[in-house]
C-alpha cells in the first residue's frame, strides 16, 4: 500500500522496471477563497482566515476543473500573476459562474492552459461578480520527463 501521493504515482507505473509504462501526473487540489468577488485583479488566498496567504500554483500547473463550494454572485475570471514579474500570466477560467455550487471542467471557461512560471492566482469581477466565493482548483504539473522518473 501506498503512503504518498509520489508513491502512488510510482506504483501507477504497474512496477514496470523497465520504464516502459507511462504513469502519468496525479491530480491536485487547491482551496480557495475569495473575500470579494467584485474586486479587480486581486490576489486569491486559500482560506477565508485572517492573514491567509496567497494561493501560488507551481510552474507547469494545469487546471482541467473549478469546484465551487461557496457560491457568491454573478461571474467572474480567474487569472494568474507572475511570481517574480508581477505581470499577467495568462488566465485560468474567463465567465466562471459563482452564483451556484458546481464544477465547471476545461472547455468554454476554464481554459486549460499551463502556466510557465510559478504564479499567483488572481481573481476580477466578470459580470456582476459579488460576495465570497470558495472552493478548489483541480490541476495536476505537467511532467517534463514524460513518465521516464516511474522506477
Amino acid at each position: 500500500m501506498a503512503l504518498s501521493t509520489t508513491q502512488s504515482i510510482w506504483r501507477s507505473g504497474g512496477g514496470d522496471q523497465t520504464r516502459t509504462a507511462y504513469c502519468g501526473s496525479g491530480l491536485l487540489a487547491a482551496q480557495f477563497y475569495i473575500a470579494n468577488a467584485a474586486a479587480t485583479g486581486a490576489n486569491v488566498v486559500v482560506s477565508s482566515v485572517a492573514g491567509a496567504p496567497n494561493l501560488i500554483l507551481p510552474s507547469g500547473a494545469v487546471v482541467v476543473s473549478v469546484a465551487i463550494n461557496d457560491a457568491g454572485g454573478g461571474t467572474i475570471n480567474l487569472g494568474t500573476t507572475g511570481y517574480t514579474s508581477g505581470t499577467s500570466a495568462g488566465n485560468i477560467a474567463l465567465g466562471l459562474t459563482a452564483s451556484s455550487v458546481g464544477t465547471t471542467s476545461i472547455g468554454s471557461v476554464v481554459t486549460g492552459s499551463a502556466t510557465t512560471s510559478m504564479a499567483y492566482v488572481t481573481a476580477s469581477s466578470n459580470a456582476a461578480g459579488s460576495g465570497t466565493v470558495g472552493g478548489y482548483l483541480i490541476y495536476f504539473v505537467q511532467d517534463p520527463l514524460v513518465g521516464q522518473q516511474s522506477v
